[in-house]
């Protein structure tokens, strides 16, 4: 326990900070645009008095900077996603949803709330059939029939709400200076422009926010948004009603049911199903987190929809039936795990408000034992491996006849944020907006993009004949891969993690927790590790980053059979680690993505 003469002399820290710290980019001038340099990116800090850690230095500016005024955990991860939604609209931002897990340290609870966007009342399972068949995926993917109802500005309201302690107004006051002002364009935004750059041209409100002038925008130049400033201010005044049932929210309805091309476009984007109603009928529940047991830790995820809780807990309650004794078969155990829990996955998860999900079997240590007992030391499995029965009548080494289901399509643009507050209270945050750049509409006049998260849905069954869980439905949400994760020793938050990726979020946290459980990484070497994802997928390979293909666990993984495609990058992930005595270390990725940005409120001084 902290003697209270420390806990005094926090808070005048604190009161300190709050009083004569400098305005940072996210409290006053954006960077750049009075000739200042952007933030710099740290991907490590540590200190005391809370934490936060997001991919992005002014959206971290923008949470410290509720830190220091008082704000607590909630009060930070909102501010700092908001931001987000300014500098990374390609990845988030008003028009889109995510989960949202909170410790409350006063209740000792982990409580999650589920923002995930859902289908309008008029979409029915065949949506994305025609003539019987799926119709082209990057047809649905830029078009007004994959956007879902989005979720964050209710899920931002709701966290308030129920554990924040500032004023909206105060919370959205970084996200608003951000727009108005501008940031500073970095070679991550560019390229992820420079890829987006013919679709962005076939919508004249999108091109005209990220293509200034009609050109690329430059590195280092600034870039400004006021439309969506005027969004944040209206939601900031009035709420999330100016979206669900007000003026905001009929132009969003107006640009999904007709997508606003540029004249001369040969695009065929298709009208969505989206009406005023489904806005209004939108709500963002409170889910029951997932739990597991690992080592002696405690591991809370996201329910359904989310499928990242269920099966990263899958996967440890595998990995846990068995202690390797070198890193090779520590890799080719969590490679197995990974591969068994996405056969499970593919199989019966779904939105559990409108389908049977078998969530505690799955999780149960039987079923984990059952699937565990598949895994040969000296020979990897071939995929695709068909799934489990989790039936509760589990024998020690179950066979099943079950017809495997592939991973379905799945974007790898997300984003993830964490924060930490002197009081205890944690928040891991994934959110999006599904594939890079949204659908690629922007509402006119709003400044955001519109996701298109319902291409997450399974356009016809991945199995024929096999009741697929994830089809879609009048006011079903789609499944997702999102796994924001805390994880207690002792009874006690110890640390946090959670990554974008699509389906890979799985893998990237499962691999993050195995790094610094099972390998002894410390946080910063777990995040920054080379990544292998297997995914169960048809041709039995993993994806590998390159780094991991070149290290020699590699070839001796390939002589069990193991099977690599190389990919450039996995992931991003951020995290924290609570050190004991109200010590906090805040993470980032070094590199990936640009690498992200952490802080702490009190750094610890050389």
């Amino acid at each position: 326990m902290r003697h209270p003469r420390m806990i005094s002399l926090l808070a005048a820290a604190v009161l300190l900070l709050s009083t004569v710290a400098p305005a940072s980019a996210a409290e006053g001038a954006a960077p750049g645009a009075r000739g200042r340099p952007a933030p710099e990116k740290q991907p490590v800090a540590e200190g005391f008095g809370g934490a936060v850690s997001t991919v992005d230095a002014d959206a971290t500016q923008a949470g410290l900077a509720m830190l220091r005024r008082g704000g607590n955990a909630v009060d930070a991860a909102v501010a700092a996603a908001a931001a987000l939604g300014v500098t990374e609209p390609y990845s988030s931002g008003f028009g889109g949803g995510g989960f949202f897990a909170f410790y409350d340290a006063k209740a000792k609870k982990v409580r999650t709330l589920d923002g995930r966007e859902k289908a309008p009342a008029a979409m029915e399972e065949d949506a994305f059939l025609e003539d019987g068949e799926p119709i082209p995926f990057a047809e649905a993917v830029t078009s007004g029939l994959g956007v879902g109802v989005p979720g964050s500005p209710l899920q931002w309201q709701r966290a308030l709400d129920a554990w924040g302690t500032m004023p909206r107004r105060t919370v959205m006051e970084p996200g608003i200076r951000l727009a108005e002002r501008g940031f500073v364009v970095d070679p991550t935004f560019r390229r992820q422009t420079a890829d987006n750059e013919a679709r962005f041209r076939d919508f004249p409100a999108t091109a005209e926010i990220f293509l200034p002038g009609g050109e690329l925008p430059e590195v280092g130049s600034v870039l400004r948004n006021p439309d969506l400033a005027g969004t944040y201010r209206a939601y900031a005044k009035r709420g999330p009603e100016v979206l669900y049932e007000g003026p905001i929210g009929s132009d969003l309805v107006d640009t999904v049911r007709e997508p606003p091309l540029a004249p001369g476009s040969t695009r065929n984007a298709r009208p969505g199903l989206m009406t005023t109603d489904d806005l209004a009928g939108y709500t963002a529940p409170t889910r029951k987190p997932t739990k597991v047991g690992y080592r002696g830790l405690e591991v809370y995820g996201m329910a359904p929809p989310s499928s990242g809780g269920s099966t990263v807990g899958e996967a440890l309650n595998i990995l846990e039936t068995a202690d390797p004794d070198d890193r090779v078969q520590a890799l080719h155990r969590y490679l197995e795990a990974s591969r068994l829990g996405f056969a499970d996955r593919n199989r019966w998860l779904g939105d559990a408000d409108h389908v049977d999900v078998p969530l505690s079997e799955l999780l149960d240590d039987g079923f984990a034992g059952e699937r565990a007992c598949l895994i040969d030391p000296d020979k990897a499995l071939v995929s695709p491996v068909a799934p489990g029965e989790p039936d509760g009548s589990y024998e020690p080494c179950g066979a099943t006849t079950a017809e495997p289901a592939p991973t379905g399509h799945e974007g790898t643009s997300t984003t993830h944020l964490t924060t930490a507050d002197r009081w205890g209270n944690v928040v891991a945050y994934t959110f999006t907006i599904e594939q890079t750049g949204g659908s690629g509409i922007t509402v006119p006049g709003r400044g955001f993009l519109l996701n298109n998260q319902l291409t997450d849905f399974n356009f016809e069954p991945l199995a024929p004949g096999v009741p697929d869980p994830n089809l879609p439905a009048p006011g079903k949400r789609p499944r997702s891969s999102m796994a924001p994760t805390i994880v207690f020793k002792d009874g006690k938050p110890w640390l946090t993690t959670g990554s974008p990726g699509g389906a890979t979020i799985i893998t990237t946290v499962l691999q993050t927790l195995v790094n610094r459980i099972d390998l002894g990484m410390t946080l910063p070497q777990a995040i920054a590790a080379p990544r292998v994802s297997q995914r169960n997928a048809a041709d039995g390979n993993a994806q590998a980053e390159p780094a991991f293909l070149a290290s020699p666990e590699a070839e001796e993984l390939r002589a069990l059979g193991h099977g690599f495609a190389s990919t450039p990058e996995i992931g991003a992930a951020v995290g924290l680690e609570f050190l004991g005595g109200g010590r906090i270390q805040a993470v980032a990725e070094p590199v990936r993505r640009g690498g992200g940005a952490a802080a702490v409120l009190i750094p610890l001084r050389d």
